[in-house]
């Protein structure tokens, strides 16, 4: 990112994006000292933690945290980023079906598991590695269904999305019915949505994975307020349209795939964040792709905070939380729109 990019933030908006990274580093500080175990990371770097308590932190709290604030952020950028290309309020990641992709195939591996793919070959890479090829063929299946219908792909995409959703729903269905009631334990705390199962061997990975991808997307913040003149109107300015769609709709699929892979199935988050950060500070692309990465990692860490404490020593699902919160949102935001 260079002064280019930074140029088109508005003083007010820089001062937001700041508060938004400090609202961050509060979270992260508050998840990884809050628990069953509390501990300061001011008494980890000193060594007067106990043992157990630097096990807690580095092998089970910090991949947590991390996890949690990567699928935040992946979720926020994604949510904007897909409402600016839709230009529709109401966009969400998992409209283009590339949550449901996922969540088909981490249904099929916990459903039919060593059956199909024995535990050995892939160890506890097999359930991300399904969710992921979900998602990948659900990107594949989008663009099988929309490269030739130029201008008008975003609107078929967004149709062949719903179609996929249902399908999915459907196959969804079909594995819950046949399975045993340890599978379906399973499969239902997954659709939930957890980070509990947060270890560095998966975290590291996806974060990579996903920055990186984030970091591809942001430069195209600009093309993405030029889009919301109309794409013939943007093209016209020296957007390419037909690259745009395919860097959004690829970078997107990426995030959530990889996201919905390890977190199972989170919803509203990518609907929400992006309509609190225009609310608070505006609608350029520039500050919002980065505000919603920001704001949706700390929203998601403290989340999951409050789904780890607040029926403690039981956990809540995070999926849950998110939900309680996201529907009356989106209830809201349908009856603002049929105002106007």
């Amino acid at each position: 990112m260079n002064s280019s990019f930074f140029k088109f933030i508005k003083n007010s908006q820089f001062n937001l994006l700041i508060i938004f990274v400090l609202l961050l580093l509060i979270s992260i500080l508050l998840a990884s000292s809050i628990g069953s175990y509390n501990i300061t990371i001011i008494e980890y770097l000193k060594g007067d933690s106990t043992e157990i308590q630097n096990r807690v932190f580095e092998q089970l709290r910090s991949p947590r945290v991390v996890l949690a604030g990567i699928v935040g952020a992946s979720l926020g950028i994604s949510g904007a980023s897909l409402q600016g290309l839709f230009r529709n309020p109401l966009a969400d990641p998992g409209l283009i079906g590339v949550s449901a992709g996922a969540a088909l195939g981490a249904a099929i591996v916990i459903v039919l598991g060593s059956s199909i793919i024995p535990d050995e070959i892939f160890g506890p890479l097999i359930l991300p590695l399904a969710a992921i090829m979900g998602a990948a063929m659900v990107i594949y299946l989008l663009y099988l269904f929309t490269k030739g219908f130029g201008y008008q792909g975003v609107t078929y995409m967004l149709l062949v999305g719903i179609a996929i959703n249902a399908l999915a729903s459907v196959a969804i269905g079909v594995l819950t019915y046949i399975s045993s009631d340890s599978e379906l334990r399973g499969l239902t705390f997954w659709t939930m949505g957890s980070f509990g199962a947060a270890n560095w061997t998966l975290v590291l990975p996806a974060m990579l994975i996903i920055l990186v991808t984030i970091f591809f997307l942001i430069p195209f913040s600009r093309q993405l307020d030029l889009l919301q003149l109309g794409e013939p109107e943007a093209y016209r300015l020296g957007v390419d349209v037909k690259k745009l769609k395919f860097r959004v709709i690829i970078s997107s699929a990426i995030v959530v795939g990889v996201s919905v892979s390890l977190s199972g199935m989170i919803g509203f988050v990518g609907l929400v964040i992006p309509h609190l950060i225009r609310l608070i500070g505006g609608v350029n692309h520039n500050y919002l792709l980065l505000a919603s990465a920001f704001f949706g990692a700390s929203i998601m860490i403290t989340a999951d905070l409050f789904a780890r404490i607040l029926i403690s020593p039981a956990e809540l699902p995070v999926g849950l939380l998110t939900s309680a919160i996201g529907a009356p949102f989106f209830l809201w935001l349908i009856f603002k729109i049929r105002k106007t």
